[in-house]
């Protein structure tokens, strides 16, 4: 089994990651990234991967995001999607959902601001991957870990993250 992290770069992805790092390394884990890129520019401006009027190379985007992976969780898989189309937000979380279970996940740890709540938002990507039961799920809506003595925090991601 694995501890899965869907990943877009954002704050609380990298704090999900982390997170999934600490717990995997206590219960002894693997753990895998999963990251699916829209070759829409639209999709890579509101994911903050590029700026208003920069070109969208999504083999770059690939590279930073692994490069993020890479820095967070060096012993992380990594593994990616890239959609030529800019799907609805259901079928978007099919193809994370997909990557998700060809890891046999035990628990996916989900960074999220707004997954659930009791008000579920609309356009929310995690709601849908947050749904599927055959694996827990763990969201992280904060960039600080819990207090958990078992647990040997990044302090150089947490002391990064307080500075932000």
């Amino acid at each position: 089994m694995t501890f899965v992290v869907p990943f877009d770069g954002s704050d609380l992805a990298e704090a999900a990651l982390v997170r999934a790092v600490e717990y995997g390394a206590a219960l002894d884990e693997e753990i895998a990234a999963v990251v699916v890129v829209p070759e829409r520019k639209r999709y890579a401006r509101e994911k903050g991967w590029i700026d208003e009027n920069e070109p969208y190379d999504v083999d770059a985007v690939v590279a930073s995001l692994r490069e993020q992976v890479r820095t967070l969780a060096p012993p992380a898989a990594f593994e990616f999607e890239r959609l030529r189309e800019f799907p609805p937000e259901t079928e978007l979380a099919d193809h994370i959902e997909r990557l998700i279970q060809n890891h046999d996940p035990s628990v996916v740890f989900l960074g999220s601001d707004n997954v659930g709540r009791i008000v579920t938002p609309l356009t929310s990507v995690g709601v849908h991957v947050a749904a599927e039961e055959s694996y827990d799920v763990f969201i992280v809506r904060h960039p600080a870990p819990p207090a958990l003595e078992a647990l040997e925090p990044h302090a150089e991601f947490y002391e990064r993250a307080d500075s932000a």
